[in-house]
């Protein structure tokens, strides 16, 4: 009989030993909340595409401010939803706007919350492209000048850092220029730097009402055929100064955040994103699935895959889940 020497499975006998030997870690500071903040007041809705996910006017953010710290999370990031939008998307870089009055809400509730705002446009333009139009082709040049209005102003009212998510050319470089000349060095760019047109979307553009009155996004955002291209998307923000790289979704695409983790020496961030949080909810409330487990086991890997950042619908039950011991 073979006397096998080499055994595996002794690292596996125990709970206490498999959680001592983990390859992968995951903290709860390591997890970012996606948060929806609309115009109006007493707005405290669920939304039905995103079930356990809310419509917050700034007068009820204190519930979520309430929720995140229950459970532990101190890293939110915000999406607006305007009251009135125009051609131009002018209200997102708005002294007023919704996503500015939510960063001064959540900063006097919590100070110590830490902030990040997605730079985009969509919310805000009538048309729902993320960007100022030349007839139907978004205008790249004319479109980065106006994201680092809109990044200067969420600094100015207290963002700790910035995300850019409309995949225009040159866009890290010209936000960053304009932070650096009005004094916010020290607020960093998160940037969507491999963003897909993925169908993967539909419940996000539901909650934040971003759907394109026409055509589609692909002029802009990512082929998902493509996977060299993304990391020349990588390298190309590296150049103009990202502090941060971020590659979205998330689960579909981690060969990406593989390859971005290996070639970068930068943070790099990954978006589970709504599709991906819907589907979970969707195949466990048809009793096929076990949501815990499965929640806990695609964020793994996502770690797994070298994110160093999670963006996910299901913060507060992942940071219960790292207390726990469940992972982490």
């Amino acid at each position: 009989m073979f006397n096998q020497t080499i055994r595996p499975r002794r690292l596996r006998t125990s709970a206490g030993l498999r959680k001592l030997v983990r390859e992968t870690r995951i903290s709860p500071e390591s997890l970012i909340w996606p948060i929806f903040v609309v115009e109006g007041e007493n707005i405290y809705e669920e939304i039905p595409s995103l079930p356990g996910q809310y419509h917050y006017s700034p007068d009820q953010l204190y519930r979520m401010v309430e929720r995140a710290k229950a459970h532990g999370v101190t890293r939110v990031i915000l999406f607006g939803l305007p009251k009135d939008k125009d051609e131009i998307g002018s209200g997102a870089w708005a002294t007023d706007g919704i996503v500015q009055q939510g960063i001064r809400k959540i900063k006097e509730l919590a100070p110590e919350m830490y902030v990040v705002t997605d730079v985009c446009m969509c919310e805000y333009t009538s048309h729902g492209h993320c960007g100022i139009l030349c007839d139907h082709y978004v205008d790249n040049d004319q479109t980065i000048e106006r994201l680092a209005q809109i990044a200067l102003s969420h600094a100015e009212a207290g963002a700790d850092m910035v995300a850019p998510s409309d995949m225009m050319d040159g866009r890290v470089a010209a936000i960053r220029e304009k932070l650096d000349a009005n004094g916010f060095v020290n607020v960093p760019i998160m940037s969507y730097a491999a963003k897909y047109a993925s169908f993967f979307y539909g419940p996000f553009r539901d909650a934040a009402g971003s759907a394109p009155s026409f055509g589609d996004r692909r002029s802009y955002q990512m082929d998902w055929h493509n996977g060299r291209e993304a990391m020349r998307e990588c390298e190309l923000d590296v150049q103009e100064g990202a502090d941060i790289l971020m590659i979205k979704p998330a689960l579909s695409y981690l060969d990406l955040v593989y390859q971005c983790k290996q070639r970068f020496d930068l943070p790099v961030a990954a978006y589970a994103v709504s599709g991906e949080y819907a589907m979970i909810k969707a195949t466990a409330k048809a009793g096929l699935i076990d949501e815990y487990g499965v929640m806990c086991e695609s964020a793994v890997s996502i770690y797994r895959a070298g994110a160093d950042i999670l963006i996910t619908y299901f913060a507060c039950e992942l940071a219960d889940a790292i207390r726990k011991g469940d992972i982490g």
